[in-house]
């Protein structure tokens, strides 16, 4: 599969190690340029491709910057990815980091911002997850306590995409309903940061209260 992975950090430099050596042809891109991702093209074998060059042909794109980046990507960057690319985003809205965006202020999911940002469908996924984690607590289907992360979208299709990378990738996935509902999954509630089975991924989903996102 053809992945483009924006952004080199924790999180996404750690999908790149891992889906590459999962066998997927994978570009990757920083705010940097590819001049700066030398080290993970040489340990991965990933390509290191411009911002405007990393959704081309990509059946999975995912977004792994800081929600404040978001309006600073190129314009129609998606246009040249494969039809019916899903578009995974990972990121959180910390004020602290971001700024205030008002609109996430008052209510909307840090990923319909995203989704309004980007002019494509999103998957929320990987956001509460820890990067190491990726590397060290992978486990073969049906090992008992595997442990699950939340998966939110509204296309079907691209959910189950993204769900199935995440079960390549050595998790169990929950489907955390639309992505109006992703807000359960935001920093602050019960789900977040959780290293747990399917079964307490979908405990705390349903735990989660309005006020905590």
């Amino acid at each position: 599969m053809r992945i483009g992975i924006i952004g080199a950090g924790s999180i996404g430099g750690n999908l790149t190690r891992r889906l590459t050596a999962l066998g997927h042809e994978v570009s990757v891109a920083n705010s940097r340029g590819p001049h700066t991702l030398t080290e993970l093209a040489k340990e991965t074998g990933a390509t290191p491709v411009e911002v405007s060059e990393v959704a081309r042909g990509a059946e999975v794109v995912v977004v792994a910057v800081p929600l404040k980046a978001l309006p600073r990507l190129p314009e129609g960057l998606l246009r040249d990815a494969a039809p019916g690319v899903a578009v995974v985003d990972t990121g959180n809205y910390y004020p602290e980091r971001d700024g205030t965006i008002t609109a996430v202020e008052n209510g909307l999911p840090e990923s319909r911002w995203a989704e309004q940002r980007l002019g494509r469908p999103v998957v929320k996924a990987f956001n509460g997850t820890y990067a190491q984690d990726l590397l060290d607590r992978a486990a073969p289907p049906g090992t008992p306590g595997r442990q699950a992360l939340p998966v939110a979208g509204d296309d079907p299709r691209a959910k189950e995409t993204v769900r199935a990378l995440v079960d390549a990738l050595g998790f169990d996935s929950v489907d955390a309903g639309g992505l109006d509902e992703s807000w359960r999954q935001q920093p602050g509630t019960p789900v977040y940061g959780l290293r747990t089975d399917a079964a307490g991924v979908a405990k705390a989903l349903a735990e989660a209260a309005r006020t905590t996102a």
